[in-house]
């Protein structure tokens, strides 16, 4: 069985990217588009990501998950560090993370290094939850085999019993990892397939900017 979808055809027109009208700072330029994408009725959720890892298997792996914070360090996100994510950002803190907004036509690819969140970062969000996310990220072994849908779920009623009326607390296996960039490059649809692609390089406490090749 197969599905031809050579035909499949876009022309993005709808912007430009250049050298002269791009700011010195990466981060401020990622500031603007993220709030162009924000309030844009096209785009649904300007904070998913998608994030690659390199696994002890070998094997690079993309999942999406939601930013939470950006500043000029770099980019916040929460998990179990004890997921497959967190496994192997413990043995290879080099990853990257990807925004498509298609209503806008535009990327953006981030390599960076990963390191968690102080503990008082962590707890800041973790307490800023609902109860429910709250007691599922205490509940759920991340990344592992589970028995059925039913066994969590029995997991979940079991801990919401315990803890009635008693504070949640953040699991030492959950936080916050923050990515510092080494490069971002910002891709903006163009005609003809001659998309403009301008990458920002972190070098000697800088910014290089750079164009490359559609």
């Amino acid at each position: 069985m197969q599905k031809d979808l050579s035909n499949y055809r876009k022309s993005y027109e709808k912007s430009s990217l250049l050298e002269a009208t791009v700011p010195d700072n990466a981060m401020a330029l990622f500031k603007s588009w993220f709030k162009e994408a924000e309030h844009s009725n096209g785009v649904e959720e300007p904070n998913a990501m998608s994030l690659s890892t390199i696994g002890s298997d070998g094997f690079p792996l993309n999942r999406v998950v939601l930013l939470k914070k950006f500043n000029s360090e770099g980019f916040i996100f929460y998990t179990n560090y004890n997921s497959e994510k967190g496994r192997a950002i413990a043995k290879l803190p080099n990853v990257c993370l990807s925004f498509f907004w298609p209503h806008l036509e535009r990327q953006v690819i981030i390599k960076g290094l990963a390191e968690k969140t102080l503990d008082e970062v962590s707890d800041t969000y973790f307490n800023s939850r609902p109860e429910g996310s709250r007691l599922g990220a205490i509940v759920s072994p991340q990344s592992e085999v589970i028995p059925s849908r039913e066994a969590l779920e029995s997991k979940l009623k079991a801990l919401q019993k315990e803890l009635k009326n008693k504070p949640i607390k953040r699991p030492s296996y959950w936080g916050g990892y923050l990515v510092k960039p080494v490069s971002m490059e910002f891709w903006q649809g163009r005609p003809n397939r001659l998309h403009d692609r301008i990458k920002y390089t972190f070098q000697h406490s800088k910014w290089i900017i750079e164009r490359l090749a559609p």
